[in-house]
């Protein structure tokens, strides 16, 4: 097996759109020739760094979507793109094989519409065992075999990011905040009142992705918390400004979140919700901080703010386990290649 076919294209902002991007990296660099069907247009400024990696770009519509070069009987992945999997009937019909990466921790109704009518994917890729469990149990009534799932944490590679701790003195601000996509369900109403809560008087929050919808959902921020909009900022230099990341979501639940290895590999601190990904993600007190409850989230936070010697311990943990573990290139390719291989075997 030497060639796959993405749908969709990468992107600046999503943790799906990301994800593909560093994806196709190890895979380029595993040997994989890599060829890209966009649904249904694409960034210039994206075919160039696909073209400068050897990836294959196809511009059809969708009308001509089998004409595409060698496309028939290939392997094709999605990452959470719902035109992928909208058109996924019609790549089973011509002999391709279906990897579906779901990036969320529920299935949407398009996905659910495919797997009754055609069948579960080839293969399930998840990136936590919380998502898998979350999701499994709802594939199961839709005739999925547990063997076709794989956990594959999503490939990251960190020496994109500069690893660069923010110092912290006592008698400077201590700057938190987060990052995230204007996604309502990513942002709380109780962000403003555990801010607040974090018993250090010099601080300052530093939000970036939210948007006015957001804000209502909010309401208005105290006087020492920035809120930039979407790609207001360049996430290197935002991660750059903080001593502390604080996400807490309004209803999300984070799978394998981005955010958290883009401020492992920066050297940022995390402070999250004891929930969900997280808890495979920040093993507590030693990489990040977990806490039960808002109060909990304010008081860690303050003892990262108060103990310049602790968090620098924890960010260092938090780096080592990253490049060691979470972005570990090698652990990643070989789930991606058992998957590949599989398929192979299968096909023929």
């Amino acid at each position: 097996m030497k060639k796959v076919f993405v749908f969709g294209y990468p992107g600046e902002m999503g943790g799906a759109n990301t994800e593909c991007w560093h994806t196709v990296k190890l895979w380029r660099n595993n040997g994989i020739e890599v060829h890209f069907v966009p649904t249904w247009g694409y960034e210039p400024i994206w075919k160039e760094k696909l073209d400068a990696i050897g990836c294959v770009t196809h511009l059809v519509t969708p009308e001509s979507l089998e004409s595409v070069p060698d496309l028939a009987g290939a392997i094709t992945v999605g990452f959470c793109n719902e035109e992928y999997i909208n058109n996924a009937a019609r790549l089973r019909n011509i002999g391709c094989k279906i990897v579906w990466v779901n990036c969320m921790t529920f299935l949407f109704e398009h996905e659910i519409k495919f797997f009754e009518e055609s069948g579960h994917a080839d293969a399930m890729i998840y990136q936590s065992e919380f998502q898998r469990n979350e999701i499994e149990p709802r594939l199961r009534s839709l005739g999925y075999d547990p063997a076709s799932g794989h956990l594959i944490r999503g490939a990251f590679e960190h020496r994109d990011w500069l690893y660069h701790p923010l110092p912290h003195k006592q008698c400077e601000a201590f700057v938190i905040g987060r990052a995230a996509r204007p996604d309502l369900d990513k942002w709380s109403s109780n962000t403003w009142k555990i801010y607040e809560n974090v018993q250090y008087a010099n601080k300052k929050g530093l939000m970036l992705g939210t948007s006015n919808q957001a804000l209502e959902k909010m309401g208005c921020p105290p006087d020492w918390i920035s809120c930039l909009r979407p790609m207001a900022m360049k996430a290197e230099l935002f991660y750059s400004l903080l001593h502390c990341m604080l996400p807490v979501n309004g209803g999300a639940r984070e799978n394998w979140s981005r955010a958290g290895l883009e401020a492992f590999a920066t050297g940022v601190p995390v402070v999250a919700q004891d929930a969900w990904g997280w808890r495979e993600m920040i093993d507590h007190g030693e990489t990040g901080f977990l806490g039960k409850c808002d109060e909990e989230l304010s008081h860690y936070t303050a003892m990262l703010a108060y103990d310049e010697t602790l968090r620098m311990r924890i960010i260092e943990n938090a780096y080592k386990k990253l490049i060691e573990v979470h972005a570990n290139s090698d652990l990643i390719w070989k789930g991606w290649n058992e998957v590949f291989q599989s398929l192979c075997a299968e096909h023929d």
